[in-house]
């Protein structure tokens, strides 16, 4: 028997798996120390309870799809509109330099995964989808990348579960790794630490008090307004290039049009861009996105790809130590910024900005701040890795292996 939910029992659906994802992150340490998001921790639950009641019920459930990719695309159009190039000066050459340095994990990732799912006789869209589409892509990049992979050329329909489980064990792995390897760069080249001297200079900085700005029905109204603006242009300039030989997915143009538009705002001084409301906005797509794509994820579909997977991610990790080790610490100036930066790159190229976030406030606590990383670790993960990734993964695609 088949049960077709309309758009709002879909909703509604949605809604509940994050609720139920919350509920239980609160009430789990390893859940809520290791930033595992509520839509993954629901989602999944969700997708094996409506398992059971296909297998042992006889009931299937079919949701309303309509909200799927409109949430899809908020999320990364709101990534978009957080680029500010101005940002930049913030963090001076060494911003720069990071930049280089993430991109070459990037396309390092992508080799790794194709190389080994090669090696192993599977799917070569396996592999990319456990390099960086995942690894430093997050559960966002993953599942909007897994939606494309489901059509031809590619025809690989296990994309989604592939990219959630990669995704996940990334983001666990990426928050274990980081504290380590800081602390080993510290004794190994006994770095020298911020003085207190320093350490109160820094946190009297911080410490000075700004007027938040209020999330109001008129700026809430101007930041929906400026998402809508690029998701139009976005998909329509996708329309043209259907067909063409340089193309990219929809969710990539929507988010270059959410950068242009943002600082050419910026630029001319028509509108400033309320970042954190921008931010509100992505975050409940992303969470809603993520929620709808978990839950209706078909789980069996993991166990034949089980083993391959695991060797990929392995790699994977053991590659982000050994370049956060000797490329990110060596190419940061070899010192106790670059140290943390280190443990800044672990939580990002294996899974989010947040988790980067989590590990060098555990090595700062510890050893003392690092205003350096701070500043460049967010304005990379935050949005710089999107769009630098999505170039890279596109110029994977055009590998013979894929079939291009």
């Amino acid at each position: 028997m088949t049960i077709t939910l309309n758009f709002y029992a879909t909703l509604l659906t949605m809604v509940g798996v994050l609720l139920l994802g919350r509920a239980i992150i609160v009430r789990s340490k390893f859940l809520h120390d290791y930033n595992i998001p509520e839509p993954v921790v629901g989602g999944i639950i969700a997708a094996f309870c409506f398992f059971l009641l296909y297998t042992y019920g006889g009931i299937e459930l079919k949701f309303d799809g309509s909200l799927k990719d409109p949430l899809m695309l908020a999320f990364f159009t709101s990534i978009g509109l957080s680029a500010d190039f101005s940002s930049l000066k913030k963090g001076g050459k060494l911003l720069i330099g990071f930049l280089f340095i993430v991109t070459g994990l990037l396309i390092l990732q992508n080799i790794i995964g194709i190389s080994v799912a090669t090696l192993l006789g599977v799917d070569p869209t396996i592999g990319l989808l456990g390099g960086s589409v995942t690894m430093s892509g997050g559960h966002g990049t993953g599942a909007a990348w897994a939606e494309i992979f489901k059509k031809p050329p590619y025809n690989f329909s296990a994309g989604l579960e592939v990219a959630m489980a990669s995704a996940t064990f990334g983001l666990i792995m990426g928050g274990i790794i980081g504290g380590p390897v800081a602390h080993y760069l510290v004794k190994k080249y006994n770095l020298t630490l911020p003085s207190k001297t320093t350490q109160e200079k820094e946190l009297n900085n911080f410490e000075k008090p700004e007027k938040e700005r209020l999330i109001t029905a008129k700026s809430f109204m101007e930041s929906l307004a400026l998402i809508a603006i690029a998701l139009f242009i976005g998909t329509e300039i996708s329309k043209l290039f259907q067909g063409a030989s340089f193309t990219l997915p929809t969710f990539v143009w929507c988010l270059f049009v959410g950068v242009i538009l943002r600082n050419t705002l910026q630029a001319t001084k028509i509108h400033q861009v309320f970042d954190r409301e921008v931010s509100v906005l992505g975050n409940v797509s992303l969470s809603l996105f993520l929620a709808f794509a978990l839950m209706t994820i078909n789980l069996w579909q993991l166990v034949a790809l089980a083993l391959p997977m695991l060797v990929i991610l392995v790699c994977q990790v053991a590659a982000m130590v050994i370049y956060a080790i000797f490329v990110t610490f060596r190419f940061c100036g070899r010192d106790y910024d670059a140290a943390v930066l280190a443990a800044g790159h672990c939580g990002f190229g294996l899974g989010a900005t947040p988790t980067a976030m989590v590990n060098m406030q555990t090595i700062t606590q510890h050893y003392g701040p690092s205003h350096t990383a701070f500043i460049i670790v967010p304005l990379v993960g935050a949005f710089f890795i999107d769009i630098i990734n999505a170039i890279v993964i596109s110029g994977a695609l055009k590998l013979p292996i894929f079939g291009m």
